[in-house]
């Protein structure tokens, strides 16, 4: 049996990372990590290794007319919501343009894109969200992202699109903080810390979020799919949730409000998002927000 063969675009990333892993561990599946720059991933057997900058056109052409992929899984973009907010330009290239290009090479190569997406696309006035519901993006970041759903909506391609949110993990260099490694860090240091209450979101697991990826990946399904958390909370919420599993000082935590911080970049309120779709078509089960801090735990040592 011919082996499907998936290439990953951001494989230096939280979620590439997570990716590889999961991929290299299914029999019937070839896997390509594709990163700028020099591989990061801690394991190096079990999948090929390509560098490619999704920014340059030929580049990406060349990639894949060499690998033929029957799937394009594609992580790669800016999510930091303010640089976006504060470097349109650059933000535009990596998320709108550099999706251009593999829409171009995916036609020319007929190849499955599944493109990554994020609650960002909504305004944040009546989530959780389904993916029949009307996006209307409240920051630069988010409207780069829905320009690019909408490219590869119109592509005429064979097309998924993976919308997340709040995605939290341990990358391999542990370069990427996220809320529960921040609220740990700053309560064993004793640091009081300030969480906002007004905002709502389903935290995502790496983990999780890979395993949505690989199901729909796995049998080409088509359309667009919600994969995040399944416990809809506040930033607040998480941090004590984060305390007490680390048996910490919750007293250092106190509630604020959004307006409390300046931010180059508006929040959608309360977004998260509704599963239906995603349990009933692909099978998604996510874990608790409680089994993803003892998941990140393990892979600490704690």
């Amino acid at each position: 049996m011919k082996k499907q063969r998936i290439l990953i675009t951001g494989s230096n990333g939280l979620l590439g990372q997570k990716l590889v892993e999961l991929l290299i561990q299914q029999p019937d599946i070839e896997t390509i990590a594709t990163a700028v720059g020099e591989n990061r991933l801690p394991v190096q057997e079990g999948y090929q290794y390509l560098q490619m900058d999704i920014t340059n056109a030929q580049n990406v052409d060349e990639v894949i007319d060499g690998i033929r992929p029957d799937v394009i899984i594609h992580t790669a973009a800016m999510t930091n919501v303010d640089q976006c907010e504060l470097e349109k330009e650059a933000c535009w290239k990596l998320n709108v343009t550099a999706v251009e290009y593999l829409i171009a090479a995916c036609k020319k190569y007929d190849v499955f894109l599944q493109h990554l997406s994020t609650d960002f696309i909504f305004d944040g006035t009546s989530g959780p969200y389904c993916e029949e519901d009307e996006p209307n993006p409240i920051s630069f970041y988010g409207w780069s992202k829905y320009a690019a759903e909408k490219a590869v909506i119109n592509s005429g391609l064979d097309w998924a699109i993976t919308r997340t949110v709040l995605v939290y993990g341990i990358a391999h260099d542990m370069s990427r903080s996220n809320i529960v490694l921040w609220v740990k860090k700053s309560l064993e240091e004793g640091r009081a810390i300030k969480v906002v209450t007004d905002q709502f979101r389903t935290p995502t697991l790496a983990e999780d979020l890979a395993i949505g990826c690989f199901l729909i990946a796995q049998k080409r399904t088509k359309g667009v799919f919600h994969i995040s958390g399944k416990d809809f909370l506040t930033p607040h919420e998480m941090a004590l949730m984060a305390a007490a599993y680390f048996n910490l000082d919750a007293s250092l935590i106190s509630p604020t409000d959004a307006s409390a911080f300046t931010q180059p970049a508006r929040r959608p309120p309360r977004t998260g998002f509704d599963l239906t779709k995603s349990k009933q078509i692909l099978g998604y089960e996510p874990r608790s927000f409680t089994e993803g801090i003892a998941i990140l735990a393990g892979q600490m040592g704690v």
